[in-house]
């Protein structure tokens, strides 16, 4: 065999190898491509079953809101009501001075009692929220909750934000009264500052909340910590409705005030 006929068997082989690499490569390539594929569409299903799941516990959630809120409503609310006024029927001037302070200071407790009610009623349920919007339920809310408090509300709210999607203002809401309640029991503040801005860019729309307040606040990572306790509830309800709002919250403790501010995109409705 001649010089160059070894020299082309050679040429062969090598191309031959080549080809047998490439295509090794190319199966390989193929193969971790669909593992990735699988491994993806597995996530995404699994995302998507968390998801079902969570807006299940939510709407049964709100379900039993709105059943307990009906109930205080239509029956406690109307006994108290019936009790007061019966009550108000007992001719008091007939009494002596002892009876008669007990009588009205019995009337003011039942009339603490038909608001206070009325208040848990109104909160629990969602149609002030369905009739005036986001703003005007938070709005409702905080004064109602903090009246008679020493806590100092200041609210100010983005009026260029009108009712977008019922499910998105009521997952906003819901955060807001868990957020305000927390503050309210663990922060020992003295103020509370609220606000909002609506923003845009070319493809996206935000709701921005901040939430202002002193006292004793949560880092972020406390926040990832506490919301899988037991004591935690509250907190995992809130990260619940914030992933199916597809949103972002950001808890920050400072020396003197403390900052939790909501991200959320409304123009992506679930």
């Amino acid at each position: 065999m001649n010089p160059t006929n070894i020299e082309y068997l050679v040429i062969i082989g090598i191309a031959v190898m080549l080809l047998l690499v490439i295509s090794l490569l190319l199966v390989f390539n193929i193969n971790q491509r669909k593992k990735l594929k699988y491994q993806n569409d597995m996530q995404q299903l699994r995302e998507k079953q968390q998801n079902q799941l969570i807006e299940s516990a939510i709407l049964s959630e709100e379900n039993e809101r709105h059943r307990i809120a009906e109930t205080l409503h239509d029956e406690v609310g109307a006994i108290l009501s019936s009790t007061r006024l019966h009550f108000s029927n007992i001719k008091s001037d007939q009494l002596d001075e002892k009876d008669r302070q007990l009588h009205e200071r019995s009337k003011e407790l039942l009339d603490h009692a038909i608001n206070h009610v009325r208040s848990i009623s109104h909160n629990l349920h969602s149609t002030l929220l369905k009739e005036f919007g986001l703003n005007e339920a938070i709005r409702h809310f905080l004064n109602k909750t903090v009246q008679g408090t020493i806590v100092k509300v200041e609210i100010l709210l983005d009026d260029n934000y009108l009712v977008q999607h019922p499910q998105t203002d009521l997952g906003v809401y819901r955060i807001v009264q868990e957020l305000v309640n927390n503050i309210l029991k663990h922060a020992h503040s003295s103020y509370i500052n609220i606000s909002s801005v609506l923003k845009e860019d070319d493809k996206w729309k935000f709701l921005i909340m901040t939430i202002r307040y002193n006292g004793s606040g949560i880092s972020q990572e406390e926040f990832e910590v506490f919301r899988y306790k037991p004591e935690g509830l509250g907190l995992k309800n809130i990260q619940n409705r914030i992933i199916l709002l597809r949103g972002n919250i950001l808890f920050e403790k400072n020396v003197t005030d403390n900052t939790i501010t909501l991200t959320i995109p409304i123009n992506d409705v679930l």
